[in-house]
């Protein structure tokens, strides 16, 4: 761990160095001054932060350019007892010193993008609080009880068992969607329409072929096909089949068509072939 002792000597800077750095009773006395083991800290801002609660001043409110004083004397101090001394506080006590010099003395002005000396120290009391809350959340965990050494968990814990229960909730709408849907299920349903019979042409035109024969007489043309019109399915086929089959036939000679008047029963027969 990391030991300050105090040690009472003339303070080279006097009381104005020290005086940001009072607070109520617990302020030390001018001239008081800290002699530190650097070796039990983990680095500079670790030793910066040492020194602030040691002074017992709220970070918020610390005095840069004291922080900056002290830690240099703790460092010539050190160096003094004990020659190795950690490069990196070597490192923070130039730039401490650097920082101190940019402060008191007048502002002159800077490089764009070169930060000021007020940027500086506000960056380091920045810093500085950030590690203090860091101690402190790292501290309050430390404290809480963990699991087999200050509490234990079950050997055997029992399985979890998961309850469920509906709830339902509807309203006039959703009753009648509801409704419509389990209608329309119902009402739609695959159609299947079952095959028609249908007389090609050439059916037709064979069957007035086998019909007619060698017979050279007038022959009714519904009568020729009584035997096909008995059924309503046929009857629209077979008609308009055997009529286009007539009139193909007649064209190429092979049958004779006649009809008295309108709406007569249309005759044909056979074309007698020339000798």
């Amino acid at each position: 761990m990391s030991t300050i002792e105090t040690a009472v000597t003339e303070d080279p800077q006097g009381q104005d160095a020290h005086s940001d750095w009072e607070s109520g009773e617990d302020h030390l006395a001018a001239g008081e001054r800290l002699v530190v083991d650097v070796e039990g800290f983990e680095g500079p801002l670790d030793l910066l932060l040492a020194l602030a609660r040691t002074q017992k001043v709220d970070l918020a409110k610390i005095s840069v350019l004291a922080l900056a004083q002290q830690y240099l004397d703790f460092i010539t101090e050190a160096r003094r007892l004990r020659l190795e001394v950690a490069a990196d506080y070597l490192v923070m006590a130039a730039w401490l010193a650097f920082l101190k010099s940019k402060l008191l003395l007048p502002a002159e002005p800077s490089e764009e993008g070169e930060p000021t000396g007020a940027e500086l120290a506000a960056l380091l009391a920045f810093r500085l609080k950030r590690l203090d809350a860091m101690r402190g959340a790292s501290a309050q965990l430390m404290t809480r009880k963990r699991l087999g050494r200050d509490v234990f968990a079950r050997g055997l814990p029992e399985p979890t068992r998961i309850t469920r229960k509906s709830v339902y909730g509807a309203n006039v709408y959703d009753l009648l969607k509801a409704y419509s849907q389990q209608r329309q299920r119902i009402a739609v349903r695959s159609l299947r329409l079952p095959p028609r019979m249908v007389w090609s042409l050439k059916e037709a035109r064979d069957e007035l072929e086998r019909l007619l024969g060698m017979n050279l007489d007038w022959a009714p043309l519904d009568r020729l096909l009584a035997e096909f019109l008995v059924e309503p399915e046929l009857r629209r086929t077979a008609l308009a089949s055997s009529f286009t089959a007539t009139l193909e036939m007649t064209r190429e000679g092979a049958l004779e068509i006649r009809q008295s008047k309108s709406f007569a029963p249309l005759l044909i027969r056979r074309r007698e072939r020339a000798a």
